[in-house]
């Protein structure tokens, strides 16, 4: 339409020093009268230099991951990205497919916070060695040789163990999540190492609740006993809730009938009265790190690094 070349045209929609500001200016309006767009995937496929990460978690709904991709957002739009949120459900044969819309969206790299079951992580250093680096997060694997961002499991049990042992708590119901995960199996050994370091004579009983429903019920069950807890300690937000909705169900009184402790990002604890005591582990703070260490894997660094976030102890009224 304005008789100029296709390289002339890409030049100045590119805003090309060898363009004069006239044919710029020209060429622009026509765009605009066009709505013209660039195909992003073209682009991508030409130059093989994609602007989008993928990003991987097994529920958007879980206020942790929500804070985690709006953090990252964030990071990603400083620096030119976007992102492609995708979840899994828990289920790594949809993560699988996950991965495999990552492939095909020629990502520039992936976040992922695996499921509770996933085995298989060949799929992952595939992408690796496509020089598509993958950092997990929050839920990793056990696996050694890869990028790993986590918040501080063992600071975060510690903190919380601490927290029931300075107020001298003698039944303490510890709940937590599935156990063939790596950040549960973390967090039972520091939790259970500090009580037995502080020569604590207080008695645990040690749950798991793969779900909200399941930690419910082991509240309920819990107060059916003769010998009941005047303590819990909840590993996850998810958990926290369940032993609410049962805290409720069952009118016990918080702090005086029940003390609670959880591992939470903040955000759930803050919903009750009164708040529940916890330990930080911010999905905010975690995606800033998580972000630092892509850039590092994008920058040509090979080696892989586990980084960690320190808790901190946030008081509540639930102790």
């Amino acid at each position: 339409m304005l008789n100029l070349s296709i390289s002339t045209v890409s030049r100045a929609l590119k805003d090309h020093p060898d363009i004069s500001e006239s044919t710029k200016q020209k060429i622009r309006e026509l765009a605009g009268v066009l709505e013209y767009e660039p195909n992003t995937y073209a682009i991508n496929l030409r130059t093989n230099d994609s602007r989008e990460f993928g990003v991987i978690v097994p529920s958007v709904a879980n206020y942790f991951y929500q804070s985690f991709i709006s953090s990252l957002e964030e990071e990603a739009r400083l620096y030119g990205y976007s992102l492609l949120i995708l979840q899994s459900g828990d289920d790594p044969l949809v993560e699988q497919e996950n991965l495999r819309k990552c492939r095909q969206n020629r990502v520039a790299g992936v976040f992922v916070s695996i499921t509770s079951t996933t085995a298989n992580y060949e799929p992952f250093m595939k992408l690796g060695e496509k020089d598509i680096p993958v950092v997990f997060f929050d839920k990793v694997p056990s696996y050694e040789a890869c990028n790993k961002v986590c918040v501080g499991d063992t600071s975060a049990a510690n903190l919380a163990a601490e927290a029931l042992i300075v107020r001298k708590k003698k039944r303490v119901l510890a709940v937590f999540g599935d156990i063939g995960m790596s950040i549960t199996q973390k967090r039972i050994e520091a939790f259970t190492e500090s009580f037995k370091s502080n020569n604590s004579n207080a008695v645990l009983q040690i749950e798991y609740a793969k779900s909200f429903t399941e930690a419910a019920r082991t509240i309920e069950t819990a107060f059916a006993q003769t010998q009941k807890p005047d303590a819990v300690f909840c590993m996850s937000d998810e958990i926290l809730t369940g032993v609410m909705k049962s805290v409720q169900k069952l009118q016990l009184k918080v702090p005086h009938d029940l003390g609670i402790i959880a591992i939470s990002d903040g955000f759930i604890p803050q919903l009750y009265y009164p708040e529940i005591t916890y330990t930080e582990t911010s999905g905010f703070k975690l995606a800033k790190l998580a972000f630092t260490r892509m850039l590092t894997c994008l920058s040509g660094n090979p080696f892989v690094q586990e980084l960690r976030l320190d808790s901190i102890l946030i008081n509540g009224g639930s102790l």
